[in-house]
């Protein structure tokens, strides 16, 4: 199972992302979880110790220069287009339980469009792990969902957008869905977050009433506590937990 989470920054995405990976965890899964979005905190909300200290791989230099033949930063010029990555998911991830956790990294130069050696590393990466590997994967995406292009969108089994009730989240969940379109990724589902009542869930039905929702999850102190104290949402005594199970069971 090839599952893909991404929604606007602030709504919970992360939390998300982190409570099904610990939960497939605890069922029994080998899960490779993959932090794709450059401003990355997935590890601090596994619970990974020292998350603060893995290296993300599009800031590693010397592996870049290894795999394409090019500097990293450069444009143009000759370099590898299909780097050997079939390594790296068990040679760089940090490790939970049945969970091994990588982080991409953003390409810092010429836009997520470019023809770089960083891009063509992660994209190379991804096509891996999304193609080939057997794992459970779950990839927390950032908005623009640009690690992912045509040759993996295939076969992503689902893209959970995660939303909150408000108009700027459902905006950039469209956003998600028109650009989810344009790779050919059409198995969509919505998760509505920091649900305060009946009328909130209902307010998202309605205004995003052409999705699907895979569930639904309560607004709730505990999450923003652990969020503050540096611990995992899984480590918490929340109703989120419950709820995401239940999805799971639906996925």
């Amino acid at each position: 199972m090839k599952l893909a989470v991404s929604g606007k920054g602030g709504v919970g995405k992360t939390t998300f992302s982190a409570l099904l990976i610990r939960t497939l965890n605890e069922n029994g899964k080998h899960v490779l979880a993959i932090d794709a979005d450059p401003d990355a905190n997935l590890a601090a909300a596994l619970g990974i110790p020292d998350a603060d200290k893995i290296t993300p791989i599009a800031d590693m230099r010397d592996l870049i220069f290894e795999r394409t033949e090019a500097k990293p930063g450069s444009m143009g010029g000759f370099f590898k287009l299909n780097p050997k990555v079939d390594d790296l998911p068990d040679a760089l991830s940090a490790k939970l339980d049945n969970i091994k956790l990588m982080l991409l990294g953003g390409v810092q130069k010429g836009g997520s469009g470019c023809i770089c050696p960083e891009s063509t590393l992660l994209r190379a990466l991804m096509t891996h792990i999304v193609l080939v590997r057997d794992e459970v994967v779950v990839m927390d995406m950032e908005a623009g969902i640009e690690h992912l292009g045509r040759a993996t969108a295939s076969a992503v089994d689902k893209l959970i957008v995660v939303v909150e009730p408000g108009r700027r989240s459902m905006d950039t969940a469209g956003h998600i869905n028109k650009l989810a379109a344009e790779i050919g990724l059409k198995n969509i589902y919505m998760v509505g977050n920091k649900i305060r009542s009946d009328k909130d869930e209902t307010y998202l039905r309605k205004h995003l009433s052409h999705f699907e929702f895979l569930g639904f999850i309560s607004y709730d102190n505990a999450l923003i506590e652990a969020d503050l104290d540096g611990v995992s949402p899984f480590d918490v005594d929340s109703v989120a937990k419950k709820s995401v199970k239940n999805m799971i069971s639906k996925l």
